[in-house]
């Protein structure tokens, strides 16, 4: 199997391709590719399949081998694979879990893409669609954590965010309360955590704990939820630039229409897996 590594603002990610629908990918597999030390390293696997209400379909996976409904990095890698192949040119629509995404392709002086702009679609505070507990909107929700009290702006952008607001962004304490927020009661189904300092009403900074994962340098769907809660909380505008450790991404969003964020995706290397890593996956019948 061939594969390429690759990243967004240092969101990394396992990348093959599967036009053929031939790969099942096992969570023993995906775990054994993730890894950073006996395997591969990623923070995900993507395999790039055949779409159903698309041409193409984004099957991401976490680290720890779980179907994640979408990855707001992943899916710029997505199209600068398909596009410096030639499957795609300009623009066009994707397939995830979360629903099909249109993509704009932005090419480099070289010809190769270095930025993508992704219709994230509209964001939901609608409890039932994170999920989480409870009824109303949580744009300031109380949570109770081993006894602190945190507030939290929760909303869904087709997976589930928990936005903290904090005041030193460098002593945010993402790697305490982070896991103790993801699996949370409130959230059935666990959510990702971030942790945003709002610089000015252009410029706020962001850590994101990732449900499944653990702190990584960029969170895509989580710059999006971070672009929201900003704004209905008052803090910035309708464009903001986010600036996670990985990088930085340009979020717009009107309220009632859908989140558009442009960042860069660059690959990294390409290779063929071993047999040791193979054994793992299974084969369409």
């Amino acid at each position: 199997m061939e594969f390429v590594k690759a990243h967004g603002t240092g969101n990394d990610f396992v990348v093959v391709e599967d036009l053929t629908d031939r790969y099942q990918l096992t969570p023993e597999f995906v775990r054994a590719v993730c890894d950073r030390h006996f395997g591969i390293g990623g923070d995900g696997l993507i395999r790039i399949a055949p779409g159903r209400q698309a041409r193409f379909f984004m099957d991401y996976r976490n680290a720890y081998g779980s179907l994640a409904e979408m990855c707001g990095n992943g899916v710029r890698v997505v199209g600068k694979y398909l596009a410096d192949r030639e499957h795609v040119s300009g623009a066009f629509d994707l397939e995830t879990r979360a629903g099909v995404k249109h993509l704009q392709l932005h090419a480099a002086d070289d010809g190769g893409i270095d930025q993508v702009t992704v219709d994230m679609g509209a964001p939901s505070f609608d409890r039932a669609d994170l999920p989480m507990t409870g009824a109303g909107e949580a744009l300031k929700e109380t949570l109770e954590v081993d006894g602190e009290v945190v507030v939290a702006t929760c909303l869904s952008m087709g997976n589930p965010h928990a936005v903290l607001f904090v005041d030193d962004l460098d002593a945010a304490p993402v790697a305490t309360l982070g896991p103790r927020l993801e699996t949370h009661p409130a959230f059935p189904n666990k959510t990702n955590v971030e942790f945003v300092q709002v610089v000015d009403q252009w410029l706020v900074r962001q850590r994101t704990w990732e449900r499944g994962v653990g702190e990584t340098l960029a969170c895509g769907t989580g710059a999006c939820a971070v672009a929201v809660a900003s704004q209905v909380r008052g803090f910035t505008g309708q464009e903001v630039t986010i600036e996670v450790r990985g990088g930085r991404l340009s979020l717009a969003w009107s309220p009632g229409g859908t989140v558009r964020m442009t960042g860069p995706a660059r690959e990294v290397a390409h290779g063929t897996m071993t047999r040791d890593l193979l054994a793992n996956l299974e084969f369409a019948s």
